[in-house]
């Protein structure tokens, strides 16, 4: 998509912390996610929170296992607001985000029974899409247990 000069001189641009996102459930219906994003900004007072996401990328089975979804990091969140041809205001709702890529061709590894991804290379390490290409969201927990500042041990 290209903008005209003009277009640009009546954008609007609005940055979200949350949105939520259309999914499929467990049993195939339709249902909404909350996937939050507050990029370094702090989340109910601890650090800032970035949902991982599960992106299409593919109609069709691709990247194996994966079935042609891929599991990206959010850092931002927007609205882009603007008028078209007609002077109607049409409204975008883009994420940037940390993109990954497959190992293996999206196959199971063979010792951990997973199928493992890593962050693409310097070049498309970050990609904006369309939000509509998210298909499930989640809250990360890392696998070292940390000290929160509450001071309970606890994952974070």
């Amino acid at each position: 998509m290209y903008m005209l000069d003009e277009q640009l001189h009546t954008m609007e641009l609005c940055i979200c912390h949350g949105i939520k996102v259309q999914v499929e459930g467990l049993e195939g219906e339709r249902i909404s996610q909350m996937c939050r994003c507050t990029g370094s900004q702090s989340w109910r007072g601890e650090d800032g929170r970035n949902d991982c996401v599960w992106v299409t990328q593919r109609p069709g089975r691709c990247y194996g296992a994966l079935n042609g979804r891929l599991p990206w990091q959010p850092q931002r969140q927007f609205k882009v607001k603007f008028p078209n041809e007609d002077g109607a205001f049409v409204e975008n709702w883009l994420a940037l985000a940390i993109t990954t890529i497959p190992d293996n061709s999206g196959n199971f590894d063979p010792v951990p029974q997973l199928v493992q991804v890593r962050k693409a290379p310097t070049a498309v390490a970050l990609q904006v899409f369309s939000v509509g290409n998210i298909v499930g969201c989640g809250h990360m927990i890392p696998a070292i247990a940390t000290i929160s500042r509450r001071g309970d041990r606890r994952n974070e």
